[in-house]
Parts: C-alpha cells; sequence; structure tokens
C-alpha cells in the first residue's frame, strides 16, 4: 500500500534553515508528482511547492519562492523541501503528498495520499 512518512521538522530560528524529507513506497514512485502542503495551527491547509514525476519542473506558492526548493531523488523514491531563511509564519505541520493520476500536468489540488506530516517551528 501507498506510505508516504515525512521527516526532518523541528524547531528552527528566524533566518535558519530545515531540510525536510518524505519517503515514499507502494507505488511507482517516478511516475507521480510530488507535493509539500502545510497546515498552520487554526488555519487551513496550504499549498506549498511541487516537482513533476521525472523532476524536470517544479513549482512553489509565493510566500516560500525565492526560500524554499523541492528536489527528489528517484533512486531513493524521496523528496525533499529544503527551507532557507525561515520566519515565524513558516511554523506549521508540513507534509507531502501523492499525484493522484500518474504522468499528468501538475495539479497542487489533486492528490490522493498524505502522510502523516512533520512539524516546523520557527521561533527565536
Amino acid at each position: 500500500q501507498v506510505q508516504l512518512v515525512e521527516s526532518g521538522g523541528g524547531l528552527a530560528q528566524p533566518g535558519g534553515s530545515l531540510r525536510l524529507s518524505c519517503a515514499a513506497s507502494g507505488f511507482t514512485f517516478s511516475s507521480y508528482a510530488m507535493s509539500w502542503a502545510r497546515q498552520a495551527p487554526g488555519k487551513g491547509q496550504e499549498w506549498v511547492s511541487g516537482i513533476l514525476g521525472d523532476g524536470s519542473d517544479s513549482y512553489y506558492a509565493e510566500s516560500v519562492k525565492g526560500r524554499f526548493t523541492i528536489s527528489r531523488d528517484n533512486a531513493k523514491n524521496t523528496i525533499y523541501l529544503q527551507m532557507n531563511s525561515l520566519k515565524p509564519e513558516d511554523t506549521a505541520l508540513y507534509y507531502c503528498t501523492k499525484a493522484a493520476e500518474p504522468n499528468s500536468a501538475y495539479d497542487p489540488y489533486h492528490y490522493d495520499y498524505w502522510g502523516q506530516g512533520t512539524q516546523v517551528t520557527v521561533s527565536s
């Protein structure tokens, strides 16, 4: 069955960095776009970033553009989110999602599985 397991969250100071990982299993990883989303306390889900199955293109929310970088290693069935210049407003539960359809145009809201998430807290 499909499993998505996030890791790498923690406490960071404003201006600091964290690198999140999402290990995937149970499907042909390289065929599916993957995304990161987040949910802050008391707020709704926010899409953060996405990457195509072959890694040829990536997408970012305006709120993280220039600070976050998404990447993937298809040999390891893992995606990453490098987060730099962190701000307190980046505090949230971050989770990865799997696109619902293989080899399809990127749609951040058309996904069928998501992980349990990893908590990121940005505070001094």
